[in-house]
């Protein structure tokens, strides 16, 4: 539910043959399926819905050579800004898969009212936002309490599988077991960009948590939570 496949629209994959290995490399996995986030940042990445409806359709048409049961469906990885739930309700970026859900990165630079507010405007809008990879902000990090907080509030926080497994250094990663430890996590992601450094990855995240946390919790974050997107 967060990952960069569509070719050519973002720094995701770069064309249709990377594409393809990575959805192999998905199925390979155990994924069936994939909610493709292309990025969406003001002044960075703003690629036009024509072109990214027109190379989602790509993404299907591979999806469908790699196999029968593997479904790709369309989201954004939208970057935070000051007119973002007003954009969202006239529709300038889709949801996950049509429905209530909203993934929302943030900055390193963004201040805990800074992405306070931005979640809860976008709840009292209806949506149902999820907080993109939330071990790379300082503003929660450094406080973790404030995930208690967040959590309290509703709001659904996504965890990335590399940050899990300490593709990002044992400081990141121990974050994240106290994260497991206190239940605190509703989404695993691959976020996958490439075949080499940003590959997907669930299949070995999923091992792992079951091995730390046990196969009920594990199922929870990579089965039914995901299950509810698009439901």
């Amino acid at each position: 539910m967060h990952c960069h496949l569509i070719p050519g629209v973002d720094d995701g994959a770069a064309d249709e043959r990377t594409a393809k290995q990575m959805l192999q490399m998905e199925y390979a996995d155990g994924v069936r399926r994939i909610i493709a986030t292309p990025h969406y940042r003001r002044g960075m990445f703003e690629t036009p819905m024509e072109t990214i409806l027109k190379q989602f359709k790509v993404l299907q048409d591979l999806a469908a050579q790699v196999a029968d049961d593997l479904q790709v469906e369309l989201g954004c990885e939208y970057h935070s800004h000051l007119e973002m739930t007003e954009a969202m309700l006239v529709h300038e970026r889709p949801t996950l898969a049509s429905s209530p859900y909203v993934l929302v990165e943030f900055s390193s630079r963004h201040t805990y009212r800074n992405l306070w507010n931005q979640v809860c405007s976008l709840q009292q809008e209806g949506f149902e936002p999820i907080i993109a990879h939330i071990e790379r902000y300082p503003c929660l990090r450094e406080h973790p309490e404030r995930l208690h907080d967040l959590a309290d509030q509703g709001i659904f926080l996504q965890v990335n599988a590399g940050s899990i497994l300490g593709e990002d250094g044992m400081g990141v990663k121990r974050f994240c077991k106290r994260l497991l430890q206190e239940e605190l996590i509703d989404f695993v992601a691959s976020d996958a960009h490439d075949t080499d450094k940003r590959r997907p990855n669930l299949g070995k995240c999923a091992e792992y948590v079951t091995k730390k946390m046990g196969s009920n919790y594990a199922q929870q974050l990579f089965q039914k939570n995901p299950a509810k997107i698009g439901v």
